[in-house]
């Protein structure tokens, strides 16, 4: 399963990108996360249901300096399992 998630709030400049990075590491998942030119983050979640859950749960708080003030969620295509999970240049 893949979700592609667009959080918007105050995320950026507090480090939002290398703590989604931190926590998908934690829970195995593979994807992507960068920032977007409207101030948003872009982030693409793959992995088992459980896992995705639990990321997209941990995607709602964000880190300590963030507000997550909302979260769309997006169906897409998973990404090749085991190819971890990377920062990408902002869109």
């Amino acid at each position: 399963m893949a979700v592609r998630l667009v959080i918007r709030g105050r995320v950026q400049g507090v480090w939002f990108r290398n703590w989604t990075v931190g926590e998908a590491k934690t829970l195995g998942v593979d994807g992507w996360v960068r920032n977007r030119a409207d101030g948003s983050v872009e982030a693409l979640i793959s992995a088992r249901d459980d896992k995705l859950r639990a990321m997209v749960t941990r995607c709602h708080k964000g880190p300590p300096m963030a507000r997550v003030d909302e979260i769309e969620e997006h169906a897409a295509d998973p990404v090749p399992v085991g190819s971890g999970f990377e920062q990408r240049s902002s869109a």
